[in-house]
């Protein structure tokens, strides 16, 4: 294709959102590669105030008309979680290639009907797991892989997550119901999942109990308090088709300590990885901090970590690895490889959080899907 990637997004919100904070500032540092050339929302009067606050040429009267348009190339679905099906499914028999934000489907059941008619149409099909594209990930996945630390004796990852602690922002109240597909397991599980695979390699088999401590959280905007009705806690234990044992615990909100940790024992030393920005310390946002300590000598060395294409997005800390996402989406529509997340990759990701949520309901150790 000649010139530059003509970009429609669906779902993206003036001054506040993840369209806007990660997308928008993203697409912008990409500015060679792509155009920003359309958006829709839920109403034509919403899809021109966004249109008119990022200088986007059109705005669209529905998802369905942008994505039936000439003058969009890629789809980028940054709605609601149930809402994705829809979008995505319009966009799909349009015949155009697609971006949707994690968790692709609300279950695993949607998300096999996605991942299939991706397959269908022969579509470039790509899903927002960026921990996968993260400079640091990519860099320990080249580490193990290399045998810097020998065999993987365990691995040990305790994460946090924003949106189920005691407060909560008034656009995230959505994610305390477990119905919607926004949870704490869904969105901190599912990137912890991705980046622990992109590393490690895949979950053979896990044990899970999922919990919820909390009642009720806070509206940060308005004070109003609201019932939440999903986990807020996760704590289980895996075995990793390679034989390695895995610990995995996340917990709803963000505590006073550590707040990201993931350990890499091996034979011949250890990785370990925090976050370096205590603000956002999430695996698939964060710039890690990685170290390594060698066998038989006392404490740990940072290691410098390389990143080959870095962007220019200001502060914006939420658009480095969704930019990653984007060049690996522009490197496989020209060279028709399929380098970046897909959905059948999300499919598998999905059948990981649906084991987990197997193994807590039945308290059986479950099987994960190849």
């Amino acid at each position: 294709m000649q010139g530059k990637y003509r970009i429609g997004i669906v779902g993206l919100s003036p001054g506040r959102g993840w369209a806007a904070t990660a997308h928008i500032p993203a697409l912008r540092a990409l500015s060679d590669v792509f155009e920003l050339a359309g958006v829709a929302n839920t109403s034509l009067a919403s899809a021109q105030a966004a249109a008119a606050a990022f200088d986007i040429p059109r705005a669209f009267e529905s998802a369905a008309a942008l994505a039936a348009s000439p003058d969009i190339d890629i789809v980028v679905i940054t709605v609601k979680v149930q809402h994705h099906k829809e979008v995505l499914t319009a966009a799909l028999q349009a015949g155009k290639s697609v971006y949707s934000e994690w968790p692709l489907g609300n279950g695993l059941e949607e998300t096999i009907a996605l991942a299939e008619l991706a397959r269908e149409k022969k579509a470039l099909a790509v899903v927002g797991a960026q921990a996968i594209a993260s400079p640091e990930v990519q860099f320990m996945r080249k580490l193990v892989a290399d045998g810097k630390i020998g065999t993987v004796l365990s691995s040990t990852y305790v994460g946090s997550g924003f949106s189920w602690g005691d407060d909560v922002l008034q656009g995230d109240a959505y994610a305390m119901d477990n119905r919607n597909g926004a949870t704490l397991l869904s969105v901190i599980g599912g990137h912890a999942i991705a980046a622990i695979d992109a590393v490690l390699g895949n979950i053979d088999q896990i044990g899970a109990v999922l919990s919820q401590r909390r009642r009720t959280v806070r509206i940060i905007e308005t004070g109003e308090t609201v019932e939440m009705k999903t986990p807020d806690h996760l704590m289980a234990n895996a075995i990793l088709r390679s034989g390695a044992p895995l610990s995995l615990q996340l917990r709803g909100g963000v505590p006073r300590g550590t707040k990201l940790l993931w350990e890499i024992n091996g034979s011949e030393g250890d990785l370990r990885v925090t976050a370096r920005n205590e603000h956002v310390p999430a695996v698939n946002i964060s710039p890690l901090r990685v170290e390594f300590g060698r066998k038989g000598q006392d404490g740990y060395e940072e290691l410098d970590v390389p990143d080959p294409f870095p962007i220019d997005a200001g502060d914006a800390v939420a658009a480095r690895n969704v930019a990653g996402v984007y060049r690996l989406l522009a490197d496989d529509l020209r060279h028709g490889t399929r380098t970046a997340p897909s959905f059948d990759h999300a499919r598998a990701l999905h059948e990981v959080l649906h084991a987990i949520e197997q193994s807590s309901e039945t308290g059986k150790r479950i099987k994960v899907s190849k």
